[in-house]
């Protein structure tokens, strides 16, 4: 039975072990009608999240719940209510979209049609091309076409803007704050924080198989403080220090600003992942 008021998704202590990497304790409660950025350097953690999430490989541990659901119980609505978008999605390059389309719709009941050509339309799609003449940026407005027709209310996309132009990205982000204003939601893991600083309600940040941080944007920002330096770090800063990063003309430090609130500037989400990426380096 379909559980509306349900979180659209829930993970609770997610473990995976390999030899050489251990995801640790990944939890998370998704709110519905919002955007998530999830970010972390290369080898955080964050795939092998997406993967376990997605059941594209067998945690060690933990439990995933899409809207109160389990996978293994309810697969079919599952994968009806969640769409998953990725820049490293590939199709028949040669097939017309039109057809990709009709073989897609047939494995969904309840394929919307109408919306189909909705969202062609808005995205300036056109079904009678092939995906060897899209862009990277078209091919995820296809991909979004896609899950959105056959009623996705949950996105999960993966470095949809890597590798696209400033003007793709920003369409892009404009699509999905009009997709967040309908009702969906949406987890979003990328590298390009800047485009989460446009759009994001809330940061979980991963770092080395653990969640260092989960909070709204906008206190995760304010949470820090950027001190540049012109020479040496002083003493005294040196003792608060979180991590430290070399300029042309010294250095800049990044402070908790509970320890110097009338100190530097807020960071963007670039700078506060590289100076807590340096943490284990400061002298």
């Amino acid at each position: 039975m379909t559980q509306k008021n349900k979180a659209p998704l829930s993970v609770q202590g997610l473990c995976k072990y390999y030899d050489s990497f251990r995801l640790e304790d990944v939890s998370f409660t998704l709110k519905e009608g919002t955007i998530t950025g999830f970010i972390g350097r290369n080898g955080a953690g964050k795939t092998t999240t997406l993967n376990a999430i997605l059941t594209f490989l067998r945690p060690n541990a933990g439990e995933v719940r899409f809207f109160g659901l389990s996978m293994g119980e309810h697969a079919d609505e599952i994968k009806r209510r969640v769409g998953f978008v990725s820049a490293g999605m590939s199709y028949y390059t040669m097939k017309k979209l039109k057809t990709i389309t009709r073989v897609c719709a047939s494995f969904y009941p309840q394929w919307d049609q109408a919306a189909y050509e909705k969202y062609m339309q808005k995205f300036q799609l056109d079904d009678s091309k092939t995906p060897a003449a899209l862009s990277n940026g078209m091919k995820i407005k296809y991909a979004l076409a896609l899950a959105l027709s056959h009623g996705a209310e949950l996105l999960i996309l993966d470095e949809p803007t890597s590798g696209l132009d400033p003007v793709s990205r920003e369409e892009l982000i404009e699509i999905f704050l009009s997709l967040r204003q309908a009702g969906k939601t949406i987890l979003f893991s990328t590298h390009v924080t800047s485009d989460l600083e446009k759009c994001a309600d809330r940061i979980i940040f991963l770092r080395q198989g653990r969640i260092a941080a989960d909070r709204p944007y906008r206190d995760f920002a304010a949470d820090y403080r950027l001190i540049a330096c012109d020479g040496p770090v002083p003493a005294a800063l040196s003792a608060l220090t979180l991590g430290v990063c070399p300029t042309r003309d010294g250095a800049t430090v990044l402070i908790r600003a509970a320890d110097g609130p009338d100190q530097g500037r807020v960071p963007t989400l670039d700078e506060i992942m590289i100076h807590l990426e340096k943490e284990d380096d400061t002298p």
